[in-house]
């Protein structure tokens, strides 16, 4: 370039008449670039905003390709695509092609399975140059957050660049065929430009990454290519140059993390670089430093170096956790060896094969080779990888094991020893709350009408995600006390009022404020709850005065509700990939376990709530159950339960494990009106000729226990019980009908089933109600004899082996017989004889009730503790009739008796000794089909 003092001269509309020569600053500034980014994934300290390397690269690429391709055009009048695709293709596939593989094939050895099968589709959608998209996928998905940086991250970049020559290309052919002038394509340009720029401003969530939002920084490069200087001043260039290189370098320095990034921030580096660009090779005091040796040695490497530097950092961190930077700078310079054979043994050779660029078919061939290789690679690594996870669809919550509902365990039983994780990691991945979309997504800023279950009153579930993890554990607290659920859950959106950024967003989170503001007016202006949960995750602030302030700004509407309001305290945070590490560590899930410091942080809201200085909140909490003791680890899986899908939400499955914990949390802080806690509850809802819930009830069958220790079921009932619908259904109108047959031959069947659950029990200074409505079978007089219907109690410690009755107890909340009164009596101690005076038991004796056989009626027993001398009673429709108090009865019978678990029992038997007591055997004239009807039977505890 001339060295003149001249004025800057610009020929809009003349041909170039010579291809771009060699710019060696231009090499050079490609080392600044690698540099830059280089020092930035390292982490050294003071050059946080190394990041912009890519932006540098993105303006050199744009100049450098547009000016090849203009003077092409401008020399041939065409520009020969195939040709042009050859070189990029040999220039570039294969070094990325290598690394592909490599990673590949490392993953498979180096990661945890399930990392193994995102690093394989990663090296899918890098092969195939759209990492960008799957990547903004991933980043833009809050779901899928909390999972470790992937090996090929960095190819972002390369995939955004692939595309800018697959479209840009074509676009310069079609100006050469249509004979644009420069001035027209140059506008062009620039409207393109600013179009793109326009776009990474208002399209937050994919700016970063997408090829649309970071075209204008390539237009910045090529506008330059198009513009026809043919002079400029020395005094410019040196401006230009030097303005230029404090830009980018001053991005390096002062922008970080917290920079809003593209947006206006990329215009410091982008303009920096098009500054340097434009003032040309030569004499100015930049492009000489830049044409150094040096400099321009990096430069070449910087591709290749750029490609393998950041899989040599992630899988050491991979293999042995968070590195010191001072170790990620060694690991750096290592990665340069790799690089240099690259470049020495496979980049340069075949960008100089005569071969190769003889014909451009076979450079394209090559490059397709490229991609393929690591396609075929991925595909046969990661097919085989997920066939060995096991399944991906998520468990069925009726098949996870119960959970305890106190104490220090998380199951109300101990699993087997060598029981399976559930679920497993893959399935962990996937177990999310089954709320739909209710769960809204960062960019909304409202939440749709989400209303779950049957109760006319409603427990609303209010929070961030950590709120939502508990969906599927409150509409099971909501069932049991016949409630419905609201869930009003924003993703990453603290409940508390705080400013915060959100990562997928990438700017300060608006759209939160503006949804907790419509949120709590929806809470104002619509039906008053029966309780709000409030929950979120407790990191948004480690400012302990900031963090109440935000909280008393969001309570105080809360509490103008005249609501009762319980904080769900936050869970652990593990602060890892569990999923993933498990899959790595499948038979010693201790690996897993992360530290209790990092995992439990402080919680001041809930602090101040015990202490009582946030009125009309209580607080409930169940990481004594997660991170149990006192030790120095929390479990990652806990009594085989995998507790986290990700590193800080429970998994579904956890939640549902939760339940009754949570049950019992609330109940006791008196979060339910009447202080009842339901345990059962079923209104024998069902299409007519079907069977009974199966996860409430189970079927007797025969005519005796397994094993036939008491041959007659011990009591001489002629029946044979089965599970045929001929003898127990439902009638499609809410009730249970359970039906005495007889065959032609003579034979009765019926029906007894029994509660799946064992363990309704008073608790210690509490009441447990067990009650049904049913009507008797509608028959008398001697149609009626032999028939037995009862509603029943049997201690659960018969469900081991059926012995021990009647120590165990068996509290007989309704019999009667022939079609006359009703019965209630408590069986227990030894017999013959004994506290309970058996066989016979202590009874009311026979209860008048002239409308019981045919009219429905509700029976009630409740177990009553809640006094030093605890009581039996027996209830007709509220009012009670009979009751055995602990004082009537020796205390170790009492207690063998009362303090357990039971299950409830539902016949209805022919014959037998109580309806020959009572003169009332089968005849004849007994007629069969005439059902006992049960309408609801319920389980409540109050403490």
């Amino acid at each position: 370039m001339s060295t003149s003092t001249a004025p800057l001269t610009v020929v809009l509309g003349q041909p170039p008449v010579e291809r771009p020569k060699f710019r060696p600053d231009i090499e050079g500034l490609r080392a600044v670039a690698v540099l830059a980014v280089l020092a930035f994934h390292a982490a050294v300290p003071g050059l946080a905003g190394g990041f912009v390397g890519v932006d540098v690269f993105f303006v050199i690429s744009g100049y450098l390709i547009t000016g090849l391709l203009r003077s092409e055009s401008a020399a041939t009048g065409k520009v020969r695509l195939a040709e042009f695709y050859s070189r990029r293709a040999r220039r570039l596939l294969p070094s990325a092609a290598v690394v592909l593989a490599v990673v590949a094939v490392l993953g498979a050895l180096l990661t945890a399975p399930l990392r193994r099968a995102d690093l394989e589709r990663d090296v899918l959608a890098s092969a195939l140059s759209v990492a960008n998209w799957r990547f903004i996928a991933e980043q833009t998905d809050y779901l899928a957050a909390g999972r470790d940086p992937s090996v090929l991250l960095h190819f972002w970049s390369l995939a955004v660049e692939e595309q800018f020559y697959l479209l840009w290309a074509p676009l310069m052919a079609l100006a050469a065929r249509w004979v644009w002038k420069r001035r027209t394509l140059l506008g062009l340009t620039l409207l393109l430009g600013a179009g793109s720029f326009w776009l990474s401003l208002h399209w937050s969530a994919g700016a970063y990454l997408s090829t649309p939002t970071r075209a204008w920084q390539f237009a910045a490069g090529a506008v330059i290519a198009l513009l026809p200087i043919r002079q400029v001043p020395r005094l410019i260039r040196e401006l230009l140059g030097l303005g230029g290189m404090v830009a980018v370098l001053a991005a390096v320095l002062l922008f970080d993390a917290r920079t809003p990034y593209p947006g206006y921030a990329a215009l410091l580096p982008t303009v920096g670089t098009a500054a340097i660009v434009l003032a040309g090779s030569g004499t100015h005091l930049v492009g000489r430093v830049l044409s150094l040796g040096a400099p321009r040695a990096i430069g070449r490497l910087s591709y290749n170096l750029y490609l393998w530097h950041w899989p040599v950092l992630v899988l050491a961190e991979a293999q042995w956790g968070a590195l010191h930077w001072g170790v990620k700078v060694a690991l750096t310079a290592a990665a340069a060896l790799p690089a240099l054979a690259a470049l020495h043994w496979l980049e340069q050779p075949l960008r100089r094969s005569l071969v190769l660029g003889e014909i451009p078919r076979r450079g394209l061939s090559l490059g397709l080779t490229a991609v393929v290789m690591p396609v075929v690679l991925a595909l046969v690594v990661g097919s085989g990888t997920l066939r060995n996870l096991g399944p991906s669809t998520p468990p069925d919550p009726a098949g996870l094991p119960p959970g305890a509902r106190d104490g220090r365990t998380l199951l109300a039983a101990a699993p087997p020893a060598n029981g399976p994780t559930v679920p497993n990691p893959v399935q962990a991945r996937q177990d999310f709350p089954p709320d739909g979309l209710c769960e809204v997504n960062p960019a909304d800023t409202t939440s749709p009408p989400c209303r779950f279950g049957n109760g006319d009153d409603r427990i609303v579930l209010l929070g961030d995600s950590h709120a939502g993890q508990w969906f599927s554990a409150m509409l099971g607290v909501a069932a049991q006390h016949r409630l419905s659920v609201e869930e009003l859950v924003k993703q990453g959106c603290p409940l508390p009022e705080l400013t915060v950024n959100n990562p997928q967003l990438g700017r300060t989170y608006h759209e939160c404020d503006t949804w907790r503001t419509n949120a709590l007016a929806r809470l104002k202006d619509g039906p008053k709850p029966k309780l709000i949960v409030v929950s979120t995750m407790n990191r948004y602030t480690a400012d302990r005065e900031t963090l109440l302030h935000g909280w008393e700004q969001t309570l105080t509407p809360l509490r103008e509700l005249g609501v009762p309001i319980v904080y769900l305290q936050d869970t652990p945070i593990p602060g890892r990939d569990v999923p993933a590490c498990v899959s790595g560590h499948p038979d010693t899930t201790s690996a897993c376990d992360f530290p209790r410091s990092e995992g439990l942080w402080a919680d001041p809201l809930a602090e101040e709530i015990t202490a009582g200085r946030v009125p009309g909140v209580r607080t409930v909490g169940v990481n004594q159950v997660l991170c149990p003791g006192d030790g120095r680890t929390c479990p990652a899986v806990l009594e085989h339960v995998l507790l986290y899908r990700d590193d800080s939400h429970l998994t579904n499955a956890a939640a549902v494990v939760l339940t009754a914990r949570l049950d019992q949390l609330l109940t006791e802080a008196g979060l339910f009106g009447d202080g009842w806690t339901t345990l059962l509850h079923d209104e024998f809802d069902g299409p007519a000729g079907t069977k009974p819930d199966p996860a409430n009830w189970q079927y007797d069958l025969g005519t005796c226990y397994p094993g036939c220790p008491a041959p007659q079921w011990g009591t001489g009932e002629i029946e044979t019980m089965t599970d045929s619908t001929a003898n127990v259904r439902l009638d499609g109108q809410g009730s249970l009908e359970i039906v005495p047959t007889r065959d032609a031959s003579g034979h009765w069947s019926s029906g007894r089933i029994e509660s799946k659950r064992a363990d309704f029990a008073a608790p210690a200074g509490g009441v447990l109600r067990v009650e049904a409505k049913l009507a008797l079978p509608a028959v008398n007089g001697p149609a009626a004899a032999g028939y037995w219907p009862a509603f029943w109690a049997l201690g659960g410690k018969l469900r081991d082996g059926y012995t021990g009755w009647p120590g165990v107890g068996e509290l007989d909340v309704l019999e009667s017989v022939g079609g006359r009164g009703a019965f209630g009596t408590m069986h227990c101690g030894t017999t013959p004889n004994g506290p309970c005076k058996e066989p016979n038991g202590l009874g009311s004796g026979e209860q008048p009730c002239a409308d019981c056989w045919g009219a429905f009626h509700t029976w009630t027993i409740e177990v009553d503790r809640t006094s030093a001398t605890e009581k039996v009673r027996w209830l007709r429709d509220g009012q009670e009739y009979f009751a055995v108090t602990s004082d009537q009865v020796e205390p170790a019978a009492w207690d063998q008796a009362v303090h357990h678990g039971i299950f409830l029992i539902l016949n209805v038997a022919i014959g037998g000794n109580l309806p020959a007591a009572h003169g009332s055997s089968p005849t004849t004239a007994t007629e069969p089909g005439h059902p006992m009807k049960v309408a609801s039977v319920t389980v409540s505890t109050k403490r």
